[in-house]
């Protein structure tokens, strides 16, 4: 039986009993949940949930409507771009899953998540309805504050659901797509202009490194910026890759690297030999291994 990951990005990061309860609902309606990290600066929780399609959609669905009780965009602020409460919910295919499959599941957690909850739900990546909805930032321009705008637009219309933006859950983005690592490296220093020189150099819309996207994000709480990274295709563009070019760029500015992470789940083959050295990740254990946790929740034939 195929099975598929699902990575719902919360818009919460800031109070854990919101991220435990929207674990707790995928997990009673039937998903294997496999990593979930809220963080505050980004105002981001990412929740990856894994299962046969069946139980994988129901638990998408019980996730969502946790969180669009919890959660009222209209007072939210962080770092991270968003237009949902529940803001993109990517489909990726596991093992014999195909991404084909993974359309088509997509495509049904939009329509049912639309229906609902009266959401209005786009779609994107390899779901996408249009090329013009393809890459997410197209999707997700202006964030919650320009929605009600641009679904005014010729154009602006979701896929499913009304035609005007929930009142606090805004919409949501539903998708398929590959493996994705989000990645950041963290600068020991105050100069978000250092970051966002970086991230400007090392993204690949910009000239940079291929399958990248990155912006720059503030860390006054702990002294420091921070590039942080979407890395799409990780047979081309490994975390190695990404943490030397970020390296390589502050040292031009006299700056050193003061850490890295990774949020959610990475497969094994995107890391070096030695991460918590090579990458400079401290508390780095095989828990952050897609593959290690998905035998763990689903046993050892799972992928």
């Amino acid at each position: 039986m195929p099975i598929f990951e699902c990575v719902p990005n919360v818009s919460e990061g800031r109070r854990p009993d919101v991220l435990a309860a929207c674990v707790d609902a995928a997990r009673a309606a039937g998903a294997s949940v496999l990593d979930a990290s809220g963080d505050a600066v980004h105002h981001r929780s990412v929740i990856t949930l894994a299962a046969p399609a069946g139980p994988l959609l129901n638990g998408v669905v019980a996730l969502i409507g946790v969180a669009i009780e919890a959660i009222d965009l209209r007072s939210h602020t962080g770092a991270h771009p968003r237009i949902g409460a529940v803001d993109v919910v990517p489909f990726v295919p596991l093992g014999a899953a195909t991404l084909a499959e993974a359309v088509d599941l997509a495509r049904e957690a939009g329509a049912t998540i639309a229906r609902r909850f009266a959401l209005p739900v786009y779609l994107y990546e390899a779901a996408a309805s249009s090329p013009a909805r393809r890459a997410l930032q197209d999707v997700r321009r202006g964030g919650f504050e320009a929605l009600a705008a641009r679904m005014r637009e010729p154009d602006g219309a979701p896929d499913f659901g009304p035609s005007s933006p929930h009142p606090t859950a805004g919409a949501t983005a539903v998708g398929a797509r590959g493996v994705l690592v989000a990645y950041n490296v963290n600068l020991a220093t105050t100069r978000l202009d250092v970051a966002r020189r970086i991230a400007a150099v090392v993204r690949e819309r910009s000239g940079g490194l291929p399958f990248v996207k990155a912006m720059a994000v503030d860390l006054p709480d702990r002294g420091l910026v921070q590039v942080s990274m979407n890395l799409t295709n990780v047979d081309v563009t490994p975390l190695a890759a990404a943490f030397d070019a970020v390296a390589a760029e502050a040292a031009r500015d006299g700056i050193d690297v003061a850490e890295s992470e990774i949020i959610g789940l990475v497969p094994r083959r995107a890391l070096p030999s030695d991460p918590a050295t090579r990458l400079q990740i401290p508390d780095f254990t095989d828990a952050r291994i897609l593959e290690h946790q998905l035998r763990a929740a689903l046993g050892p034939s799972s992928f």
